[in-house]
């Protein structure tokens, strides 16, 4: 599995952590910065993950903020782009099964490393249920070319 991660400043320490902790359970992670805690601008970085993603480079993104608001909005601008914003492994579980969500939205300075951890897991291991999920999402889509 192949996962691009990013962040702002306040989920810098975040972004750290859970990309040991990924590269540990073996899998590829794709830092897509920042590289330091310097103050910077988070769509800059939500763009970067989600074209990962909608280009077929990598299975996930995973992005920071200090809430997860920011960076979540951001990632929803981005065509073929459905991110969820999780602050338990239930959301991140609903998330892939009803949403095939394939961007997972975390708060850096709302949430733990334990339970960031915990979210990231269920969200890489569940997956999407298809069946009357398919018609949802396909309707998204349908809004995504009439924009």
């Amino acid at each position: 599995m192949k996962i691009a991660i990013g962040s702002d400043h306040a989920a810098f320490k975040m972004k750290e952590h859970l990309k040991e902790y990924l590269s540990k359970k073996g899998i590829e992670v794709i830092d897509m910065g920042p590289e330091t805690e310097e103050r910077v601008d988070y769509p800059v970085y939500a763009k970067k993950v989600c074209d990962k993603v909608v280009n077929n480079e990598v299975d996930y993104g995973i992005l920071m903020c200090g809430t997860g608001l920011g960076m979540s909005i951001a990632a929803n601008k981005v065509k073929g782009i459905r991110a969820t914003l999780a602050y338990y492994p239930k959301m991140a579980e609903l998330a892939r099964q009803h949403n095939n969500a394939n961007v997972l939205v975390l708060g850096g300075r709302t949430m733990g490393f334990e339970l960031a951890e915990w979210t990231v897991d269920t969200f890489l291991s569940t997956d999407f249920e298809g069946g009357r999920h398919e018609r949802r999402i396909n309707l998204i889509s349908e809004m995504e070319e009439n924009l």
